[in-house]
């Protein structure tokens, strides 16, 4: 996180000698497509990206930049056909909503000669994009993964509850599934949660029916283990010895910072890497500083020694 830190504020001393001169340039369009605030994590990228927006306006008046949210595939889709079509765009930073489908749209933009950014869940398709930003998801992984086996010495009965399906889903659960190989760690159930509350419960209540006894869960994500910690308390179950979520909702930070058995822990992945990306795709496009390639930013496993150095009460998330 230093590294593109100091990346930024280089590159925006070349990109404010390129701003001094915007009145004899053309303007360039930037479209952002996010998915829409389903879920806490994506609410407080949502906030980031707003912010950034607002921020970069007044730093480069020679970039416009449209900004729009998706509730589901099919409308994220719609919406960056519309910002080629309407808006002609310069540069696309996409968070996909989902891999697969967004591959073939976001694939025509970089055919177009757009540069393409894309944030956190990779596509289908390697080597589409100019710049890749994201948390280190099989970092995510592989810490959970040895967070659970540190706890479990012994080996036990665990569930998993997966995210949306997105290659960032598929490595996170392959690094924790090869961080936990021969640690006597079962898993007797996996099961997509789509990192939401409502649906995280729903798919706990089910693992709760089916198995008389599980000692730990990955959630993977705040969001969902706050629905199978619902779901747990309404089944009244105490075997459970606790869960494991991840993303560093703020809530959760404090609950480990106190020491709450049920939430021992945590693995960071910041929301505010939509910031990042919109960032270094204004710079690429207004200076000569090199950005393309891949910047990941790594997972930090959160216990209550070092809890608080990650609570921010004044974020959304």
């Amino acid at each position: 996180m230093k590294h593109i830190k100091s990346l930024i504020a280089a590159a925006l001393v070349v990109s404010f000698g390129t701003a001094a001169l915007a009145e004899d340039t053309e303007t360039k369009v930037i479209g952002v497509s996010i998915p829409a605030a389903t879920h806490g994590w994506a609410g407080g990228m949502n906030f980031h990206a707003q912010e950034a927006v607002k921020r970069l306006e007044e730093v480069y008046p020679q970039l416009d930049f449209v900004l729009s949210t998706a509730s589901d595939p099919g409308t994220q889709v719609n919406d960056i056909e519309d910002m080629v079509a309407v808006r002609g765009i310069d540069a696309l930073v996409v968070l996909p909503f989902e891999s697969d489908p967004l591959t073939p749209p976001v694939q025509a933009v970089a055919e177009s000669g757009a540069w393409v950014t894309v944030v956190d869940r990779g596509l289908s398709v390697p080597g589409i994009e100019d710049l890749y930003v994201a948390g280190d998801n099989t970092g995510f992984g592989r810490v959970s993964g040895e967070y659970m086996v540190s706890r479990m010495p012994e080996g036990g009965d665990i569930v998993v509850l997966r995210g949306i399906p997105t290659t960032i889903d598929n490595e996170r659960v392959d690094a924790f599934t090869a961080a936990i190989e021969g640690s006597g760690i079962n898993v007797l159930d996996m099961e997509h949660g789509n990192w939401n509350r409502d649906d995280s419960f729903t798919v706990m209540e089910d693992f709760l029916s089916k198995h008389p006894k599980i000692d730990a869960v990955w959630a993977s994500d705040d969001d969902m283990a706050i629905g199978v910690l619902a779901a747990i308390e309404a089944a009244g179950r105490d075997d459970i010895q606790f869960v494991l979520g991840g993303a560093g909702m703020k809530e959760m930070i404090l609950r480990t910072s106190k020491g709450d058995e049920m939430i021992p822990a945590n693995v960071t992945y910041p929301p505010s890497m939509i910031a990042t990306a919109i960032e270094l795709t204004a710079v690429g496009l207004t200076s000569s500083a090199p950005v393309s390639g891949t910047f990941k930013i790594g997972s930090v496993l959160v216990t209550e020694e070092n809890a608080m150095d990650f609570y921010y009460p004044d974020s959304p998330f």
